[in-house]
């Protein structure tokens, strides 16, 4: 499968070391992180093998004092599995009727309580916050400055972590605590990396593990620890019950659903409110599921806040309009410098958000605060007055625009004092309410979209993108040029993303305002259309992309002539289509043709000369004249290595379509381990989830399954399928694909298997019985 030339991009990246060497005096520990070789100072490797663990190290949120019913024999077995394996996941039970999948079982309670009763097994307990591969680095990156505080304030976050790497291969016997994981691969790295000490996972996702960890299932908490917990929380753990209120905590607990997040929220509210459980039993209600019979508990819980919310609204208004913003951003690490324009006096922003968390709205996991998903669901889908944003919109808004551009006239370099803003710009885009609204943060979406277009992370930035083509659409008119520069914007990340069918329609609906408003031959108008043609060609619709190429073609040379690089562009696109569409000697005559005016214009090493000598190496393989494709690949590979170096993306390309064509013409044993290399490459720069590492693990699969290793190729075609269906959703393109590949790769194993038994059975045929038959 040859490498395209379509425009390298980037997502959503799995950072972690993947090798440390040290030699002249430098570690180097080399990282996911955009292919970012984190290099250490002699002396920092030096402080990772002698720093001591200081007295009482660690960042356990909260305390093991708090209620904790119902669970015993889930902390056993979680502390048999962690002695047994050395890591385990709690998830949440398939199937359990916690909210819409946003959790209330009490797999962070359980985790929290484990820490806290075993801390002192340990040499060290780590809480990570693990939602995304970007938070875990930043909480590594926090253990190295625990460890070691002298650090310099000017080194970033990739060498803090990658210190503590080393620091926890020096010294076993330590904890960690990877809280709500959202893909299990995140954590592949860290536990083949870190085998000496104990990785304990909490994740929504049941699925997904079983290459990584081995798993333990939380479900709800049965009846009995369900009344004793909602009794403890709403009336003190010495108050002696009465047989009736016993009855009316059951009868709560079983229309709570006995789901731990409910009852903690309904026991936090009878302790601060002093009602009864008759009373507040009677108040809440419940509602009907009307399709399965039972109670709805999204409905049930929803009614829960909103009495706890009447309550905070009495005690302390300004605690009501904190939770409100909260609502609109990441879950997680919101620093409490980001609230504070909303409530400048710090002693009244410490009293507000102390009467949330004694109503259990929010956490303090530490400096930062936390917010339950569940409860922002709810806040989120609250209805407001016509014309007017959602409550807590706004705010959210107004503080994020000041914490990323505190000076509209100047905005500010991006560096880590904002870039943790990020994932609340993320989460503030995804939920910007449908209708007209005109969006604050906008400044901050585009200088946070442009940051992570620079860090080659366009996937990461395709909300940011959305959200700022929605809010220019609205505000300045679908043709207005600040409107199509962010519709090119978006389309170019979707097309990076090898989503291509997403960049047809803003291609194209671009290039109908471009011919009205600037003409057909302009030079905005012909780079539009070289890009929607480019798209058609990638999508597989070659018919679409000829026509497209041939007319744009001719424009260029009547405007810039047929040499200019424009044009040659055009060219070698136009003869990308031919390839496509089986048209070989026409594609192979334009390559050739194109590739002698590159070499006369811009000399023969130039980028763009090597690329269309790649270009027609790919064409004549297609045609089957490996003779002169695999002697013109490496020339090609050895003059990129040369000229570019061996991690260019165009070496990368190189080696990839070499390899494709060994393998083409019968050579798997010479391919794979091109294909391997290339692998390690990408996954190098940029990342194990970038679209194209995962073709890469594709191709190599293919290439394992053609050398008959089914059970390598099959394992990668998994890993690869896994991948893709998290980073880029169930629908994408390259997710469809992969899937095919596993389920041809499945047949032909049980092909195989068919094979075996038959060959068995005559040769046992041919022998006759055996002498105990």
């Amino acid at each position: 499968m040859t490498d395209s030339d379509a425009p390298r991009g980037d997502g959503p990246q799995a950072i972690g070391p993947r090798s440390l060497a040290v030699g002249g005096g430098v570690s180097v520990a080399i990282t996911g992180d955009g292919g970012q070789v984190v290099m250490l100072p002699a002396e920092a490797v030096r402080w990772a093998r002698e720093v001591e663990v200081p007295p009482g190290a660690g960042n356990l949120p909260g305390s093991a004092s708090g209620v904790f019913v119902g669970r015993e024999h889930e902390l056993a077995e979680l502390r048999r599995l962690l002695a047994d394996q050395g890591e385990v996941a709690v998830t949440q039970v398939s199937g359990t009727r916690a909210i819409h999948g946003l959790g209330g079982i009490g797999k962070s309670t359980l985790a929290l309580h484990y820490a806290h009763t075993h801390r002192r097994t340990y040499s060290l307990v780590w809480w990570i916050n693990a939602e995304s591969s970007e938070q875990i680095v930043t909480s590594l990156a926090n253990l190295a400055m625990a460890l070691c505080p002298q650090w310099p304030a000017t080194t970033g976050m990739q060498e803090r972590a990658a210190w503590a790497i080393l620091w926890l291969q020096w010294h076993p016997g330590w904890l960690l605590v990877f809280d709500n994981v959202e893909d299990p691969t995140d954590l592949r790295q860290y536990l083949g990396t870190l085998p000496d000490g104990h990785h304990l996972a909490t994740s929504r996702t049941a699925t997904g593990w079983h290459a990584i960890a081995p798993t333990m299932s939380l479900g709800l908490l049965d009846a009995d620890a369900a009344v004793n917990l909602l009794c403890t929380l709403a009336l003190g753990p010495a108050h002696a019950l009465t047989h009736e209120q016993r009855q009316d905590a059951a009868a709560l607990a079983a229309e709570l659903g006995y789901l731990p997040l409910a009852l903690e929220q309904a026991g936090a509210y009878l302790f601060e409110t002093g009602t009864s459980l008759a009373d507040y039993r009677a108040m809440l209600g419940w509602v009907m599921d009307t399709a399965t019979g039972g109670i709805a508990p999204e409905r049930t819980i929803a009614r829960i806040w909103r009495h706890a919310l009447t309550a905070i609204e009495r005690r302390n208004s300004q605690a009501v309009m904190l939770l409100n913003a909260m609502a609109w951003l990441a879950p997680d690490d919101i620093p409490r410098s980001l609230l504070a324009p909303l409530c400048p006096d710090l002693l009244l922003l410490g009293e507000a958000l102390g009467t949330l968390r004694a109503y259990s709205m929010i956490a303090f996991p530490g400096p930062e605060v936390s917010i339950h998903r569940l409860l922002q669901a709810v806040l989120r889908s609250r209805a407001s007055a016509p014309g007017s944003p959602p409550p807590g919109r706004a705010d959210a808004e107004r503080i994020l625009r000041l914490a990323v551009c505190p000076d509209s006239d100047h905005e500010p370099t991006p560096s880590d004092r904002w870039e943790h803003m990020i994932p609340h710009l993320i989460a503030l885009a995804v939920t910007s309410p449908s209708g007209s609204h005109r969006d604050q943060a906008l400044p901050a979406y585009q200088i946070a979209a442009r940051h992570l277009k620079e860090k080659r992370q366009e996937l990461r930035a395709i909300p940011l993108f959305q959200t700022i083509l929605t809010q220019h659409e609205w505000t300045l008119g679908s043709g207005h040029p600040d409107t199509m520069q962010s519709r090119d914007r978006l389309a170019d990340a979707h097309y990076m993303a090898r989503d291509y069918d997403r960049s047809i329609p803003l291609y194209a609906e671009n290039l109908v305002h471009r011919e009205r408003d600037l003409g057909a031959s302009h030079a905005d108008t012909l780079k539009n259309s070289t890009n929607l043609a480019h798209a058609y060609r990638m999508a597989g619709d070659p018919e679409q992309a000829i026509p497209l190429y041939e007319e744009t073609l001719s424009k260029r040379v009547s405007t810039l002539g047929e040499n200019d690089p424009d044009t040659l562009h055009v060219c070698i696109g136009l003869a990308g289509a031919y390839k496509w569409a089986g048209y070989l000697n026409r594609a192979v005559s334009l390559f050739e043709s194109t590739l002698a005016k590159y070499e006369q214009t811009v000399g023969v090493a130039h980028p763009r000369t090597l690329h269309c000598r790649d270009q027609l190496a790919g064409a004549y393989g297609a045609a089957r004249d490996f003779e002169q494709a695999i002697p013109l690949f490496e020339m090609t590979l050895a003059q990129c290595e040369q000229e570019l170096g061996n991690r260019d993306p165009l070496t990368l390309r190189l080696r990839n379509n070499l390899a494709d064509a060994c393998q083409s013409m019968g050579d798997p044993e010479r391919a794979i381990p091109l294909f391997q290399r290339t692998l390690d490459e990408r996954q190098r720069l940029l990342g194990d989830t970038h679209p194209d590492t995962l073709q890469s693990c594709t191709n190599l699969a293919h290439a394992y399954k053609v050398a008959g290793d089914l059970g390598r190729a099959i394992a990668l075609y998994e890993a690869t399928l896994a991948q893709c269906e998290q980073m880029l959703g169930q629908t994408h393109p390259q997710t469809l694909a992969s899937r095919n590949h596993l389920a041809l790769a499945y047949e032909a194993g049980r092909a195989v298997k068919q094979r075996s038994a038959a060959t068995t059975t005559t040769e046992a045929d041919l022998q006759g019985p055996s002498p105990t038959d």
